[in-house]
Protein backbone atom coordinates (compact mmCIF):
# COMPACT_ATOMS: atom_id res chain seq x y z
CA UNK A 1 0.00 0.00 0.00
CA UNK A 2 1.43 3.37 -1.02
CA UNK A 3 1.78 6.47 1.12
CA UNK A 4 -1.13 8.89 1.45
CA UNK A 5 -0.38 12.32 -0.05
CA UNK A 6 -1.22 15.49 1.87
CA UNK A 7 -0.79 19.17 1.20
CA UNK A 8 1.15 21.25 3.72
CA UNK A 9 -2.16 22.85 4.81
CA UNK A 10 -3.72 19.45 5.48
CA UNK A 11 -0.68 18.33 7.45
CA UNK A 12 -0.84 21.44 9.62
CA UNK A 13 -4.53 20.91 10.34
CA UNK A 14 -3.77 17.40 11.55
CA UNK A 15 -0.92 18.63 13.74
CA UNK A 16 -2.99 21.42 15.30
CA UNK A 17 -6.04 19.21 15.96
CA UNK A 18 -3.88 16.49 17.52
CA UNK A 19 -2.53 19.05 20.00
CA UNK A 20 -6.04 19.66 21.43
CA UNK A 21 -6.42 23.14 19.98
CA UNK A 22 -9.83 22.26 18.60
CA UNK A 23 -13.11 22.87 20.42
CA UNK A 24 -13.81 20.61 23.42
CA UNK A 25 -15.54 17.34 22.67
CA UNK A 26 -19.24 17.04 23.55
CA UNK A 27 -18.36 14.87 26.56
CA UNK A 28 -15.80 17.41 27.83
CA UNK A 29 -18.21 20.30 27.38
CA UNK A 30 -20.99 18.49 29.23
CA UNK A 31 -18.72 17.42 32.06
CA UNK A 32 -17.12 20.84 32.51
CA UNK A 33 -14.45 19.42 34.82
CA UNK A 34 -11.39 21.64 34.34
CA UNK A 35 -9.10 19.42 36.40
CA UNK A 36 -10.07 16.31 34.47
CA UNK A 37 -9.61 18.22 31.21
CA UNK A 38 -6.09 19.19 32.31
CA UNK A 39 -5.30 15.56 33.15
CA UNK A 40 -6.61 14.47 29.74
CA UNK A 41 -4.48 17.13 28.06
CA UNK A 42 -1.32 15.84 29.78
CA UNK A 43 -2.28 12.32 28.77
CA UNK A 44 -2.89 13.35 25.16
CA UNK A 45 0.33 15.37 24.87
CA UNK A 46 2.41 12.74 26.68
CA UNK A 47 4.15 15.40 28.76
CA UNK A 48 4.03 19.09 29.58
CA UNK A 49 7.40 20.77 30.03
CA UNK A 50 8.08 22.63 33.28
CA UNK A 51 10.00 25.88 33.14
CA UNK A 52 11.17 28.46 35.66
CA UNK A 53 10.85 31.70 33.67
CA UNK A 54 8.08 33.80 35.21
CA UNK A 55 7.80 37.05 33.22
CA UNK A 56 4.30 35.73 32.55
CA UNK A 57 2.53 32.69 34.02
CA UNK A 58 4.95 29.77 33.86
CA UNK A 59 5.10 27.65 30.71
CA UNK A 60 3.52 24.48 32.12
CA UNK A 61 0.47 26.38 33.32
CA UNK A 62 0.28 28.31 30.06
CA UNK A 63 0.44 25.14 27.95
CA UNK A 64 -2.45 23.58 29.88
CA UNK A 65 -4.49 26.79 29.91
CA UNK A 66 -4.41 27.10 26.11
CA UNK A 67 -6.06 23.69 25.82
CA UNK A 68 -8.22 23.30 28.95
CA UNK A 69 -11.14 25.64 29.45
CA UNK A 70 -11.28 26.94 32.99
CA UNK A 71 -7.73 25.84 33.86
CA UNK A 72 -6.13 27.39 36.96
CA UNK A 73 -2.59 26.69 38.29
CA UNK A 74 -3.93 25.09 41.47
CA UNK A 75 -5.36 22.27 39.37
CA UNK A 76 -1.92 21.00 38.35
CA UNK A 77 -0.82 21.02 41.99
CA UNK A 78 -3.84 18.92 42.92
CA UNK A 79 -3.29 16.47 40.06
CA UNK A 80 0.25 15.90 41.30
CA UNK A 81 0.08 16.23 45.09
CA UNK A 82 -3.46 15.09 45.88
CA UNK A 83 -4.82 12.91 43.09
CA UNK A 84 -1.43 11.47 42.03
CA UNK A 85 -2.57 11.37 38.40
CA UNK A 86 0.68 12.93 37.17
CA UNK A 87 4.34 12.82 38.16
CA UNK A 88 7.52 14.74 37.35
CA UNK A 89 10.42 13.26 35.48
CA UNK A 90 12.55 13.80 32.39
CA UNK A 91 11.07 13.68 28.91
CA UNK A 92 13.31 15.75 26.61
CA UNK A 93 13.38 18.13 29.61
CA UNK A 94 11.88 18.08 33.09
CA UNK A 95 8.15 17.62 32.64
CA UNK A 96 4.80 16.61 34.08
CA UNK A 97 3.84 13.15 32.82
CA UNK A 98 0.76 10.90 33.09
CA UNK A 99 1.11 8.56 36.08
CA UNK A 100 -0.02 5.72 33.81
CA UNK A 101 3.28 6.14 31.95
CA UNK A 102 5.46 5.69 35.04
CA UNK A 103 6.64 2.20 34.08
CA UNK A 104 7.96 3.43 30.75
CA UNK A 105 10.50 5.62 32.54
CA UNK A 106 11.92 2.81 34.69
CA UNK A 107 14.64 1.98 32.18
CA UNK A 108 15.77 5.58 32.11
CA UNK A 109 15.93 5.58 35.91
CA UNK A 110 17.97 2.39 35.84
CA UNK A 111 20.37 3.94 33.36
CA UNK A 112 20.99 6.79 35.80
CA UNK A 113 21.54 4.31 38.62
CA UNK A 114 24.11 2.28 36.70
CA UNK A 115 25.60 5.08 34.60
CA UNK A 116 29.34 4.88 34.10
CA UNK A 117 29.57 8.49 32.93
CA UNK A 118 32.76 9.74 34.48
CA UNK A 119 31.42 12.76 36.35
CA UNK A 120 28.43 10.91 37.81
CA UNK A 121 30.35 7.78 38.76
CA UNK A 122 33.07 9.84 40.41
CA UNK A 123 30.54 12.02 42.21
CA UNK A 124 28.72 8.97 43.60
CA UNK A 125 31.98 7.49 44.86
CA UNK A 126 32.91 10.73 46.59
CA UNK A 127 29.45 11.30 48.12
CA UNK A 128 28.22 7.86 49.14
CA UNK A 129 27.63 9.09 52.69
CA UNK A 130 25.71 12.14 51.43
CA UNK A 131 23.38 9.97 49.34
CA UNK A 132 22.74 7.66 52.28
CA UNK A 133 22.18 10.55 54.69
CA UNK A 134 19.74 12.38 52.42
CA UNK A 135 17.75 9.21 51.81
CA UNK A 136 17.64 8.36 55.52
CA UNK A 137 16.48 11.85 56.54
CA UNK A 138 13.61 11.72 54.06
CA UNK A 139 12.71 8.19 55.16
CA UNK A 140 12.61 9.37 58.76
CA UNK A 141 11.19 12.91 58.43
CA UNK A 142 9.03 12.76 55.32
CA UNK A 143 9.16 14.96 52.22
CA UNK A 144 11.94 17.58 52.28
CA UNK A 145 13.21 20.39 50.05
CA UNK A 146 16.80 21.31 49.25
CA UNK A 147 16.50 24.14 51.79
CA UNK A 148 16.04 21.55 54.54
CA UNK A 149 19.65 20.53 53.96
CA UNK A 150 21.17 23.95 54.52
CA UNK A 151 23.45 24.08 57.57
CA UNK A 152 22.25 25.84 60.74
CA UNK A 153 23.61 29.38 61.26
CA UNK A 154 27.20 29.34 62.49
CA UNK A 155 27.84 25.74 61.44
CA UNK A 156 31.22 25.16 59.86
CA UNK A 157 30.73 23.72 56.41
CA UNK A 158 32.15 20.37 55.52
CA UNK A 159 31.24 16.71 54.85
CA UNK A 160 27.48 16.28 54.44
CA UNK A 161 26.65 19.64 56.04
CA UNK A 162 27.73 21.25 52.78
CA UNK A 163 24.28 21.80 51.27
CA UNK A 164 25.47 21.78 47.65
CA UNK A 165 26.33 18.04 47.63
CA UNK A 166 23.06 17.41 49.46
CA UNK A 167 21.13 19.27 46.75
CA UNK A 168 22.92 17.26 44.07
CA UNK A 169 22.17 14.09 46.03
CA UNK A 170 18.46 14.89 45.95
CA UNK A 171 18.61 15.22 42.18
CA UNK A 172 20.66 12.04 41.69
CA UNK A 173 18.26 10.06 43.90
CA UNK A 174 15.40 11.55 41.87
CA UNK A 175 17.02 10.70 38.55
CA UNK A 176 17.53 7.08 39.54
CA UNK A 177 14.02 6.64 40.94
CA UNK A 178 14.64 6.40 44.68
CA UNK A 179 12.86 9.72 45.20
CA UNK A 180 9.95 11.44 43.45
CA UNK A 181 8.68 15.00 43.54
CA UNK A 182 5.76 14.77 45.95
CA UNK A 183 4.60 18.31 45.20
CA UNK A 184 5.80 21.85 44.60
CA UNK A 185 5.21 24.69 47.03
CA UNK A 186 5.86 28.11 45.55
CA UNK A 187 7.70 26.21 42.84
CA UNK A 188 10.01 24.61 45.47
CA UNK A 189 10.31 20.84 44.96
CA UNK A 190 9.47 18.49 47.84
CA UNK A 191 11.24 15.14 47.52
CA UNK A 192 9.83 11.98 49.08
CA UNK A 193 10.40 8.24 48.86
CA UNK A 194 9.04 6.79 45.65
CA UNK A 195 6.97 4.19 47.48
CA UNK A 196 5.19 6.97 49.40
CA UNK A 197 4.37 8.94 46.23
CA UNK A 198 3.26 6.21 43.82
CA UNK A 199 -0.50 5.66 44.18
CA UNK A 200 -1.87 2.18 44.93
CA UNK A 201 -2.29 0.00 41.88
CA UNK A 202 0.07 1.88 39.56
CA UNK A 203 1.72 -0.50 37.09
CA UNK A 204 5.45 -0.84 37.85
CA UNK A 205 6.23 -3.76 35.54
CA UNK A 206 9.33 -3.07 33.47
CA UNK A 207 8.32 -3.06 29.79
CA UNK A 208 10.30 -4.93 27.16
CA UNK A 209 12.27 -2.93 24.61
CA UNK A 210 9.64 -3.63 21.94
CA UNK A 211 6.79 -2.60 24.23
CA UNK A 212 8.68 0.55 25.19
CA UNK A 213 9.28 1.53 21.57
CA UNK A 214 5.67 0.90 20.50
CA UNK A 215 4.45 3.00 23.41
CA UNK A 216 6.91 5.75 22.42
CA UNK A 217 5.68 5.81 18.81
CA UNK A 218 2.01 5.79 19.77
CA UNK A 219 2.50 8.54 22.35
CA UNK A 220 4.26 10.85 19.90
CA UNK A 221 1.87 10.27 17.02
CA UNK A 222 -1.11 10.70 19.35
CA UNK A 223 0.28 14.07 20.43
CA UNK A 224 1.59 15.41 17.12
CA UNK A 225 -0.77 13.77 14.66
CA UNK A 226 2.01 13.03 12.20
CA UNK A 227 5.80 12.87 12.46
CA UNK A 228 8.97 11.64 10.82
CA UNK A 229 11.01 8.91 12.50
CA UNK A 230 13.64 11.43 13.61
CA UNK A 231 10.93 13.63 15.15
CA UNK A 232 9.50 10.65 17.01
CA UNK A 233 12.97 9.81 18.33
CA UNK A 234 13.59 13.39 19.48
CA UNK A 235 10.47 13.43 21.64
CA UNK A 236 10.18 11.71 25.07
CA UNK A 237 13.53 9.92 24.62
CA UNK A 238 12.53 6.70 26.33
CA UNK A 239 13.36 4.45 23.36
CA UNK A 240 16.41 4.47 21.09
CA UNK A 241 16.35 5.35 17.39
CA UNK A 242 16.89 1.70 16.26
CA UNK A 243 14.10 0.55 18.59
CA UNK A 244 11.78 3.22 17.20
CA UNK A 245 12.59 2.29 13.62
CA UNK A 246 11.69 -1.34 14.32
CA UNK A 247 8.49 -0.31 16.10
CA UNK A 248 7.43 1.93 13.21
CA UNK A 249 7.93 -0.94 10.75
CA UNK A 250 5.95 -3.34 12.97
CA UNK A 251 3.08 -0.91 13.51
CA UNK A 252 2.94 -0.11 9.80
CA UNK A 253 2.73 -3.82 8.91
CA UNK A 254 -0.07 -4.21 11.47
CA UNK A 255 -1.98 -1.29 9.94
CA UNK A 256 -1.85 0.72 13.19
CA UNK A 257 0.02 3.55 11.48
CA UNK A 258 0.22 4.64 7.85
CA UNK A 259 2.95 6.39 5.83
CA UNK A 260 2.35 9.89 4.49
CA UNK A 261 3.90 12.05 1.82
CA UNK A 262 3.61 15.78 2.50
CA UNK A 263 3.89 18.35 -0.24
CA UNK A 264 7.34 19.93 -0.31
CA UNK A 265 8.86 17.59 2.30
CA UNK A 266 11.12 14.71 1.33
CA UNK A 267 10.97 12.40 4.33
CA UNK A 268 8.09 10.02 4.99
CA UNK A 269 5.79 10.93 7.89
CA UNK A 270 3.61 8.52 9.84
CA UNK A 271 0.19 8.87 11.44
CA UNK A 272 -2.55 6.80 13.02
CA UNK A 273 -5.31 6.33 10.41
CA UNK A 274 -8.09 7.89 12.52
CA UNK A 275 -6.40 11.29 12.65
CA UNK A 276 -6.41 11.68 8.86
CA UNK A 277 -10.04 12.80 8.86
CA UNK A 278 -8.83 16.08 10.38
CA UNK A 279 -6.99 16.85 7.12
CA UNK A 280 -10.17 17.97 5.38
CA UNK A 281 -11.88 19.63 8.33
CA UNK A 282 -11.80 23.44 8.41
CA UNK A 283 -9.20 24.90 10.77
CA UNK A 284 -10.41 26.07 14.16
CA UNK A 285 -11.00 29.82 13.92
CA UNK A 286 -9.07 30.98 16.97
CA UNK A 287 -5.72 32.54 17.80
CA UNK A 288 -3.41 31.02 20.40
CA UNK A 289 -0.34 32.57 22.01
CA UNK A 290 2.12 29.70 22.31
CA UNK A 291 4.65 29.41 25.12
CA UNK A 292 8.21 28.89 23.81
CA UNK A 293 8.04 25.45 25.46
CA UNK A 294 4.66 24.49 24.03
CA UNK A 295 4.52 20.94 22.67
CA UNK A 296 3.44 22.12 19.22
CA UNK A 297 6.61 24.15 18.65
CA UNK A 298 9.26 22.59 20.89
CA UNK A 299 10.99 20.90 17.95
CA UNK A 300 12.16 24.01 16.10
CA UNK A 301 13.30 22.20 12.96
CA UNK A 302 9.89 20.52 12.66
CA UNK A 303 8.21 23.93 13.04
CA UNK A 304 10.32 25.34 10.24
CA UNK A 305 9.59 22.40 7.93
CA UNK A 306 5.89 22.03 8.60
CA UNK A 307 4.83 25.61 9.41
CA UNK A 308 7.54 27.44 7.45
CA UNK A 309 8.27 29.47 10.58
CA UNK A 310 11.81 30.09 11.80
CA UNK A 311 11.87 30.47 15.56
CA UNK A 312 14.58 30.77 18.20
CA UNK A 313 14.08 31.53 21.89
CA UNK A 314 16.30 34.54 22.52
CA UNK A 315 16.10 34.97 26.31
CA UNK A 316 19.50 33.28 26.67
CA UNK A 317 21.14 35.80 24.30
CA UNK A 318 22.54 39.20 25.29
CA UNK A 319 19.89 41.88 24.82
CA UNK A 320 21.81 43.51 21.95
CA UNK A 321 21.62 40.28 19.91
CA UNK A 322 17.88 39.72 20.26
CA UNK A 323 15.81 40.27 17.13
CA UNK A 324 12.30 39.55 18.41
CA UNK A 325 12.48 39.96 22.18
CA UNK A 326 13.18 38.25 25.48
CA UNK A 327 10.47 35.57 25.90
CA UNK A 328 8.74 35.51 22.55
CA UNK A 329 5.47 33.66 21.90
CA UNK A 330 4.69 32.41 18.39
CA UNK A 331 1.11 33.28 17.39
CA UNK A 332 -0.98 30.42 16.03
CA UNK A 333 -4.01 31.46 14.00
CA UNK A 334 -6.12 28.68 12.54
CA UNK A 335 -3.40 26.37 11.19
CA UNK A 336 -0.62 28.91 10.62
CA UNK A 337 2.02 30.66 12.68
CA UNK A 338 1.47 34.29 11.71
CA UNK A 339 3.71 36.27 14.03
CA UNK A 340 5.47 36.56 17.37
CA UNK A 341 4.82 38.49 20.54
CA UNK A 342 7.08 39.43 23.48
CA UNK A 343 4.89 39.76 26.62
CA UNK A 344 5.55 40.65 30.22
CA UNK A 345 3.00 40.74 33.03
CA UNK A 346 3.50 43.83 35.17
CA UNK A 347 1.76 42.45 38.23
CA UNK A 348 2.03 45.67 40.20
CA UNK A 349 0.08 47.72 37.66
CA UNK A 350 -1.94 44.68 36.50
CA UNK A 351 -0.95 45.43 32.92
CA UNK A 352 0.15 43.00 30.24
CA UNK A 353 3.04 44.70 28.47
CA UNK A 354 3.43 43.75 24.82
CA UNK A 355 6.99 44.84 24.20
CA UNK A 356 6.84 43.77 20.57
CA UNK A 357 4.23 42.31 18.24
CA UNK A 358 5.74 41.26 14.92
CA UNK A 359 3.73 39.73 12.10
CA UNK A 360 5.40 37.52 9.53
CA UNK A 361 6.47 39.45 6.41
CA UNK A 362 4.23 37.40 4.09
CA UNK A 363 1.11 37.62 6.28
CA UNK A 364 -1.70 39.82 4.96
CA UNK A 365 -4.99 38.49 6.38
CA UNK A 366 -5.28 41.09 9.10
CA UNK A 367 -9.03 41.67 8.75
CA UNK A 368 -9.68 37.99 9.48
CA UNK A 369 -7.05 37.43 12.15
CA UNK A 370 -7.02 40.57 14.31
CA UNK A 371 -10.35 39.98 16.10
CA UNK A 372 -9.23 36.48 17.09
CA UNK A 373 -5.85 37.80 18.19
CA UNK A 374 -7.49 40.51 20.29
CA UNK A 375 -9.61 37.88 22.05
CA UNK A 376 -6.48 35.80 22.70
CA UNK A 377 -4.61 38.79 24.13
CA UNK A 378 -7.50 39.76 26.39
CA UNK A 379 -7.85 36.20 27.68
CA UNK A 380 -4.11 35.92 28.23
CA UNK A 381 -4.09 39.19 30.16
CA UNK A 382 -6.83 37.90 32.46
CA UNK A 383 -4.98 34.59 32.94
CA UNK A 384 -2.02 36.63 34.16
CA UNK A 385 -4.12 38.71 36.53
CA UNK A 386 -3.95 41.79 34.29
CA UNK A 387 -6.74 44.23 33.54
CA UNK A 388 -5.12 46.15 30.69
CA UNK A 389 -2.83 45.57 27.72
CA UNK A 390 -0.18 48.11 26.72
CA UNK A 391 1.67 47.96 23.40
CA UNK A 392 5.13 49.14 22.50
CA UNK A 393 6.37 48.03 19.08
CA UNK A 394 3.99 46.63 16.44
CA UNK A 395 5.17 45.69 12.96
CA UNK A 396 3.72 46.53 10.50
CA UNK A 397 2.78 49.82 12.15
CA UNK A 398 -0.40 50.43 10.16
CA UNK A 399 -2.49 48.10 12.35
CA UNK A 400 -1.53 49.46 15.77
CA UNK A 401 -4.65 51.58 16.33
CA UNK A 402 -7.04 48.81 15.30
CA UNK A 403 -5.33 46.21 17.49
CA UNK A 404 -5.52 48.49 20.52
CA UNK A 405 -9.20 49.16 19.91
CA UNK A 406 -10.07 45.48 19.46
CA UNK A 407 -8.18 44.50 22.61
CA UNK A 408 -9.91 47.18 24.69
CA UNK A 409 -13.29 45.90 23.50
CA UNK A 410 -12.33 42.30 24.24
CA UNK A 411 -11.23 43.23 27.76
CA UNK A 412 -14.48 45.08 28.37
CA UNK A 413 -16.66 42.24 27.07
Amino acid sequence: MGATSLSRDQARRIAVRAQRFGPPTTAEAERGDAKDAAAQTIDRLGYVQIDTIAVVERAHHHTLWTRSQGYEPQLLHDLQAVDRRVFEYWAHAIAVLPMTDYRFYLRRMERHRTSDRAWLSEWRTQHTDTLAHVLERIRREGALTSKDFEPPPGTKRGTWWDWKPAKRALEVLFWQGDLMISERRNFQKLYDLTERVLPPGVDVRRPSSDEMARHHVRRVLGAHGLAQVREIAASLRIATRPEIERAVAELERAGEIVPLRIEGLDEVHYAEPAILEAADRPPVDRAVLLSPFDNLIIQRDRVERLFEFSYTLECYLPAAKRKSGYFVFPILWRDRLIGRLDPKADRRSKTLLVRSLLFEPNFDRFDDALPALADALASFARFNGCRAVAFDRITPTGHKRRIKTLVRRALAA
